[in-house]
């Protein structure tokens, strides 16, 4: 059974996740940048959330990855499919 402390700290970290996608998909969204640019970040919040959930990557796949290629189309047409994407 996890202590207190660690169900605080995942929650701490699920709040910060949380709190770099929301600001990066705000920035995509509200940005003049290149596609390659916002590709980045989006590779670079990955990065975040696995560091903060290491073995997550299916996790992050699965519920956050879909709302960035959402984005990522709308923003720069159909030919936007990141390379690290799983589809």
């Amino acid at each position: 059974m996890p202590t207190r402390e660690e169900l605080d700290d995942e929650d701490r970290s699920v709040r910060l996740l949380r709190t770099a996608v929301h600001l990066v998909l705000g920035v995509i969204a509200q940005t003049e940048m290149s596609l390659d640019e916002a590709e980045a970040m989006v590779a670079d919040v990955r990065g975040v959330a696995l560091r903060l959930f290491p073995g997550k990557e299916l996790a992050f796949d699965l519920i956050y990855l879909p709302r960035f290629r959402r984005l990522l189309t709308e923003r720069y047409g159909e030919g936007a499919h990141p390379a690290w994407s799983v589809n």
